[in-house]
């Protein structure tokens, strides 16, 4: 069972975990980006990602001083550890036991605009670069979706036995560049609601949380058979079969 999350905006530079490090598969690609990006002034950074100016200019300084991970790799950082949003502070990797590190690293994959795709121990570098930006070093392309392609797909296609699943908790955002006609294996996307003015309905820091703390349950209870997680019930959630369908669960509260 493979676990597909998003990265966050939000950054906490620190590297605690002693687990075997790696580069990421598209470090190649990563570099590529950075080269035409550093070349954006900072207001160029502030229109095109949409962000303040204070952000724009600590984004053109990493990009300004971004390296390949494999070439330094003791000023990087494991991308689990890095990544500070609501997701992660639900995953808590640093309160994970040990034990459950290596399945950590097999089974949950991090969809990433600048590195495509991550393992959690991947060394990476601070960055922000949302993959639905509208920037690729390529000029007959126009965005970060079409200079990835399938070579997501591809990558975690590699990864994946014939008769796994996917378990999409990634934003629908980040999920856009995995191509399903390239997997070929069946994918679920839980998605979480809240009961709020008399209907369902979902509340995205809750929906975040929510599939930070999912992940982590995953990872600590590893399933024989996925229809064991239609009765998960952390933090209150419970399997609604009238609002799901065949590859959308919905869990209520």
């Amino acid at each position: 069972m493979k676990i597909l999350l998003s990265p966050a905006k939000n950054l906490t530079e620190q590297s605690t975990l002693t687990y075997e490090r790696s580069v990421p598969v598209f470090e190649k690609e990563a570099y590529q980006l950075v080269k035409d990006l550093k070349k954006i002034k900072k207001v160029g950074l502030q229109e095109m990602m949409d962000i303040s100016m204070d952000l724009a200019s600590q984004n053109a300084l990493r990009f300004k001083v971004w390296k390949k991970a494999s070439l330094e790799p003791e000023k990087a950082f494991s991308a689990v550890e890095l990544f500070d949003g609501e997701v992660y502070r639900a995953l808590n990797v640093t309160n994970i036991d040990k034990s459950h590190h290596p399945r950590l690293n097999q089974d949950l994959r991090i969809l990433s605009g600048l590195y495509g795709l991550l393992k959690p121990f991947d060394l990476i570098y601070p960055y922000r670069l949302e993959m639905g930006t509208k920037f690729s070093p390529k000029p007959d392309q126009k965005n970060l979706y079409e200079f990835w392609g399938d070579k997501v797909s591809k990558a975690l296609k590699k990864e994946l036995a014939k008769d796994e699943i996917v378990i999409n908790l990634a934003s629908s955002e980040y999920f856009k560049v995995v191509r399903p006609n390239v997997l070929k294996n069946r994918i679920i996307t839980p998605v979480f609601k809240e009961f709020k003015n008399g209907q369902f309905t979902t509340v995205m820091m809750y929906a975040k949380h929510a599939r930070g703390a999912m992940a982590r349950y995953l990872i600590e209870n590893p399933l024989s058979d996925v229809e064991a997680l239609k009765l998960y019930n952390v933090d209150g959630y419970q399997y609604d079969d009238l609002q799901s369908t065949e590859n959308e669960w919905v869990f209520i509260r």
